[in-house]
């Protein structure tokens, strides 16, 4: 697969939940080279399932660090064997899992500054972790932790004003501060905590890699105003925090030359620069090349939004992080479970199991419904905490059903809505310039993308994203090569290729949904007080 002309290039690597992938990008942004390695396929010894131990409690998920080490060492090895020139690689940048934690033990770091290039690094890199299961981004054994953390700064909204986010079960800190409370004897063997992101650098780099502000707004534990460490967080979670973590650094940081073990194993060549690595999130934005204004709605299982913010405003929902490829502003990251099984579900029961019928549904109804609304939620939602379907006549009554055409629409319009609600309650303002990039499933149906149009008042394109982060990390390699934080992201990536325009807003869109959205709101509202009480 690989290209033997010379090609000078960068490297995106990918440290997800099941696999290892590395992509090569040449100078023209194109992608000429990709290879993987799959955890639970190619690494059967471990014994992962899906790349994971899932615990006998249900709660505690952990990876062997091991794994992650020697997937690297095969992947290298497979390019190696197909003749890729790592003499042209002028630099490389990754995304990790997003809140993995991996912990050094004390006397790691003179392991990995002099690796011998006669051996694969797992042979060498076996003895330097005091924990050789790390906990991973499905674990949600931390609720005690997550309490003590936000009763420590002053309540949930506090904790989010200052870190981004309430306190969550996979966020590291909590991770970190359960470690430290149930297994005192290996935190205190500890000399540095990575992330997956900054372990992975560290890999390359042969010492200790810092944590990106990205990826570091995902631990509970930086100050995302700041871009500092929060005392209050630390002191909360573990002692000697600080030190284990080492300070941060902005996301397109040079933090290093690559190690000389690359150089003399493989030949890479001496000026080959590490660009910090980032979350996986964080790494998709760059991978999808927001801009100012713009969102990424990706409509899968589960839907999730990608907001580029300038002034966010941190809630007791989604999550707040520094962004990557600009260090002034910021990305918001929004979850909402019900996505395309609920879609599914209505198309079963409302349009006879046809897609194609699904359509015709929506083009036959008219923008707003009619003020016929819908919320339908078949499993517990995150964003907003809700479960079953409610539905509302244009007089705003409760009613038991809708017409076939007129809850597809329902649904639709609704998923929409919600969306764009939760997305300004974060601070998010939609602009002249604004773009929606849609990914996933739904984002073949241009009947469905019309309504994300009409409902956002802006453009809806479609974008291939199926290694986003990995290619969105080489580009954030060429963008840390040209200056970083001194270049526009968006100068760096012009070459790369175009999202393709899939709907335009309908005319009289933004007069019918600026009517309703507040409606929608306060509908939402009176479901919430009547499932769980009194609102806070």
């Amino acid at each position: 697969m690989a290209e033997h002309a010379p090609r000078r290039c960068c490297l995106g690597w990918d440290f997800s939940t099941q696999q290892v992938k590395v992509v090569a990008v040449d100078a023209e942004l194109n992608v000429f080279y990709e290879e993987s390695v799959h955890f639970d396929r190619d690494l059967p010894e471990f014994g992962t399932q899906g790349g994971v131990h899932v615990h006998k409690d249900g709660l505690t998920v952990t990876s062997p660090v091991l794994m992650w080490v020697q997937a690297l060492d095969i992947i290298l090895e497979k390019m190696k064997a197909s003749g890729f020139d790592f003499s042209q690689v002028l630099a490389l940048s990754g995304a990790g899992q997003q809140h993995g934690s991996i912990y050094w033990k004390t006397g790691a770091q003179q392991a990995l500054t002099s690796l011998s290039p006669d051996l694969p690094l797992h042979q060498q890199l076996q003895d330097c972790f005091s924990i050789s299961d790390c906990p991973v981004w499905m674990d949600s054994s931390t609720t005690a932790q997550c309490r003590q953390l936000e009763a420590a700064v002053g309540g949930a909204q506090a904790l989010s004003c200052l870190t981004g986010s309430r306190a969550y079960e996979r966020f590291t800190g909590n991770q970190i501060a359960k470690i430290y409370q149930q297994n005192p004897e290996a935190y205190s063997h500890t000399e540095r905590i990575s992330l997956v992101s900054s372990f992975a650098a560290s890999l390359f780099l042969g010492s200790y890699s810092p944590i990106d502000y990205s990826d570091g707004s995902g631990m509970n534990l930086l100050q995302i105003q700041d871009k500092v460490w929060s005392q209050t967080c630390l002191g909360a979670c573990a002692p000697h925090l600080e030190e284990k973590l080492g300070p941060p650094v902005p996301s397109c940081s040079v933090v290093g030359a690559i190690s000389s073990y690359y150089i003399q194993r493989y030949g890479f060549p001496p000026g080959c620069k590490v660009v910090a690595f980032t979350g996986d999130n964080p790494a998709s934005l760059a991978g999808m090349r927001l801009e100012e204004g713009d969102i990424a709605v990706s409509l899968g299982t589960s839907d999730t939004l990608f907001l580029w913010l300038q002034e966010p405003m941190p809630a007791l929902e989604g999550h707040i992080f520094c962004n990557p490829v600009d260090s002034q502003h910021y990305m918001a990251l929004l979850c909402f479970k019900n996505g395309s099984l609920m879609r599914e579900k209505i198309r079963d029961k409302s349009a006879s199991r046809s897609w194609s019928k699904f359509s015709k549904a929506l083009q036959s109804t008219e923008m707003g419904n009619g003020g016929n609304l819908g919320f339908y939620f078949d499993v517990m939602e995150i964003t907003p905490e809700i479960i079953g379907c409610h539905r509302f006549n244009t007089e705003n009554y409760k009613v038991a059903a809708f017409p076939g055409d007129v809850e597809v629409r329902a649904l639709i319009e609704g998923q929409f809505m919600a969306k764009r609600i939760h997305a300004e309650g974060l601070g998010y303002r939609i602009m002249s310039k604004t773009k929606i990039l849609a990914t996933g499933g739904a984002s073949h149906n241009t009947d469905i993308l019309q309504v994300l149009a009409d409902v956002f008042g802006a453009p809806v394109y479609v974008i291939d994203t199926a290694n986003s982060a990995c290619v969105g990390s080489a580009y954030r390699a060429f963008h840390g090569l040209a200056g970083g934080r001194d270049v526009p992201f968006s100068e760096v990536v012009k070459l790369a290729p175009n999202p393709r325009l899939a709907a335009t807003p309908s005319l009289g869109a933004s007069q019918v949904y600026e009517a309703l959205l507040p409606q929608y709101a306060k509908l939402e509202q009176r479901i919430l007080s009547q499932t769980r009480g009194p609102l806070e």
